[in-house]
Parts: structure tokens; sequence; C-alpha cells
């Protein structure tokens, strides 16, 4: 079916501007260089699901308008990929059963933990985010679409990227496991974590994710998760056909 993509996000965990950074990139009057945390949006068939609740989710639902949320995909536990989990709550409302939350077993873990509140039933004190949070660890049916974890590595922790259709979102790898390389040849749309110029003991850079575009091939791919050091326009300019820095509000149409 028929389906769009948005990017609500593409900054790194600090976003962009940067708090107390007057560089090129944070003072930039280009607003495709003001980043907000890094998450998408997919809608399709009715439907609406979500992959990561960032400190900015409320700003960025805003922003985007999503009209309802139907399940959220969450890659890992960082604070720039949970900490709007909260804000949830307003979708819960008029829909009778708890919003399915699927991640991996230690971000859940850590769900529990970070929002214990969420997970205790005795906590009555005002309303909290009603989820059915579980993990995945096989491909899953949501409204007629397959979504399929998909293992990496951020630095030495376990994160998951997805493939929905012939498309993927990997944001925060350093390492990609065979097995998943395999996932990821051929695709429509590929979105890649590129930090930055530099190297990164636990993202992908520039160099590395380009490296990777030549050996998978998608059809158009897309790099996301981006710090400061990255200027929108004067990176696209170098960039090869059919690779592009993924913007905030981004929409593409895709095959789900």
């Amino acid at each position: 079916m028929q389906g769009t993509l948005t990017i609500l996000g593409s900054g790194t965990s600090t976003g962009v501007p940067t708090l107390g950074c007057q560089c090129e990139v944070c003072t930039s009057s280009d607003p495709q260089d003001q980043r907000l945390r890094p998450s998408v949006w997919l809608s399709f068939g009715g439907h609406e699901v979500v992959i990561d609740t960032t400190p900015d989710f409320r700003q960025q639902a805003l922003r985007a308008g999503i009209p309802a949320l139907d399940a959220v995909l969450i890659t890992h536990s960082h604070a720039d990929h949970i900490m709007g989990l909260d804000d949830v709550r307003p979708f819960n409302f008029g829909r009778p059963e708890p919003l399915p939350v699927y991640c991996n077993a230690g971000t859940l873990d850590d769900l529990r933990r970070v929002f214990r509140y969420v997970f205790e039933a005795t906590y009555t004190a005002s309303a909290i985010p009603r989820i059915n949070a579980q993990v995945i660890n096989a491909p899953v049916s949501l409204f007629g679409a397959r979504f399929e974890p998909l293992p990496v590595l951020h630095g030495s922790l376990p994160v998951l990227g997805y493939r929905f259709g012939n498309n993927a979102y990997v944001t925060d790898f350093s390492t990609i496991p065979e097995a998943t390389l395999k996932r990821l040849r051929g695709l429509d749309v590929l979105i890649l974590d590129a930090l930055r110029v530099r190297p990164h003991p636990t993202h992908s850079n520039l160099e590395n994710s380009l490296r990777l575009v030549e050996q998978l091939r998608p059809r158009q791919a897309y790099f996301t998760h981006i710090a400061h050091e990255l200027p929108h326009a004067a990176t696209n300019a170098k960039l090869p056909a059919g690779v592009a820095l993924a913007h905030d509000g981004l929409r593409v149409a895709i095959e789900i």
C-alpha cells in the first residue's frame, strides 16, 4: 500500500542549533539547518506509526500535524530517542486499548526504569500514558504492513533499525552486522545515521555512510542524526546522485 514517511527530526542528540554554539550551522538562517532530535512518522492505510519519541516529540507532532497514533517503534533507550514518551498521552484519549510500543529487551528494561510510573498500576496521581510495551525480535504485521527489526550496534549497545516494505530506517549505529546488511540491499528508501565528517566511536560518519550506500545501492538514501558540523546546502551539493541529507519536515512517498 502507499504511504508517506516524514522526517520529524534529523538532528543529533543535542539538536541543531546546539546550546551555547555560535558556529556557521547553529547561526544559519537556512531552516534546513535547524534539526530536532531524530525520529520519523509513517502514515499508511489510515494508520500512524512513529519510530522513537524524542524530547521534541510534542513539538514535532504539532508541526507535522500527526492526527493520531497507532503504534510506536523504539530504536534504543538513549534520552534523545525516548524522553518524549509521556507525550503520547493525548493520543490515548478516545482509544480504548493501550498504545503498542515495540523495542528490544534492553530498551524495555530501561523504559520500565525511566518511566516507572507508567508501568506501576498503583500510580493514580494524574493521567499517564497507557501503553503495551513488548519486545520485538521478529517481524510483526502492523495494520497490514510488515515491520522487521534490524539489529545494529551503537558502539557496544544493541540498537534496532527497522525495515518496512522496501524501505528502512537505521539510526545510531557504528557497526552493521552482515545479516542486517543483507536485509538492507537494494531498497527503495534507506535512511542512515551520518553524524559528521570526522569519525565517531559510536556513530557512522559521512564517509562510512557513503560507503554503505555504494555497497547497498538503494534507489534513494537520506542521512540523519546530523550534527552541527554539516551545513545542509553545502553538504548536499557535494553528495552523489541519489543521496541527500534529510531535513526536518521532509516527506517521502513510499510503498509499505
